[in-house]
């Protein structure tokens, strides 16, 4: 699998779909999943629970992906809802809308959708809160 030069430390795997396994069915998980093998059906992990999908080059997932952290240089064919980050490495491709907090895209990544910026609600409420003090500062 291809990281992104700038990750400083590895991604945590606690299920591994290997090249030659194919699940169908919907996948729940928490802490780090990769994909390198096919997986028909929905991916997601609580919102909150800071998990990661990572799809090796070879990984496919035919279904929508909820997840915090998405690391993708595979195929989903479906939606993604990265609610925290998504990476999409130079090998990526999506055919289906891509919801975000934040993106990192090398060039060759495929969309085939809409991008469409999501910012936390958490986050929000922070930056509405800074920019409020910074005001009342400057007055």
């Amino acid at each position: 699998m291809r990281m992104f030069k700038n990750k400083s430390k590895p991604q945590r795997i606690d299920t591994l779909i290997g090249a030659g396994t194919r699940i169908i069915g919907d996948v729940h998980f928490s802490g780090g999943f990769h994909v390198d093998g096919h997986v028909k059906g929905n991916v997601d992990a609580p919102p909150d629970s800071g998990a990661t999908l990572s799809v090796s080059d070879g990984g496919v997932v035919e279904g929508s992906v909820a997840v915090p952290n998405v690391i993708l240089n595979g195929t989903v064919k479906g939606d993604i809802l990265a609610h925290d980050r998504v990476e999409l490495g130079a090998t990526a491709r999506v055919t289906g809308n891509v919801y975000y907090g934040l993106i990192e895209m090398e060039m060759g990544a495929e969309i085939n959708g809409k991008l469409i910026h999501e910012p936390r609600a958490a986050g929000e409420v922070k930056a509405k809160a800074e920019e409020s003090k910074t005001a009342t500062d400057k007055s």
